[in-house]
């Protein structure tokens, strides 16, 4: 047993790396990383890695979602 562990409790992630969310998303990671420097993905400088929030992610799909929308509609 790792010290500090409760055994059987699933822990949330407070933030997610760039393969976890491009896991999360179904994405590659160089797309994740093309994302975040276009400004479409908000992202925090963590030492040398980037850091997305959850709810940064949330707002990502939210956002595709009514591109898409929007685009469907218009046609």
């Amino acid at each position: 047993m790792t010290v500090g562990s409760t055994p059987g409790v699933a822990l949330t992630p407070r933030w997610y790396t760039v393969a976890q969310v491009a896991e999360l998303l179904g994405y590659g990671q160089t797309k994740v990383r093309m994302l975040i420097i276009a400004g479409d993905l908000r992202s925090l400088k963590d030492g040398r890695s980037r850091r997305v929030l959850p709810e940064w992610v949330d707002e990502y799909v939210q956002m595709r979602a009514s591109q898409a929308e929007t685009s469907w509609w218009s046609q």
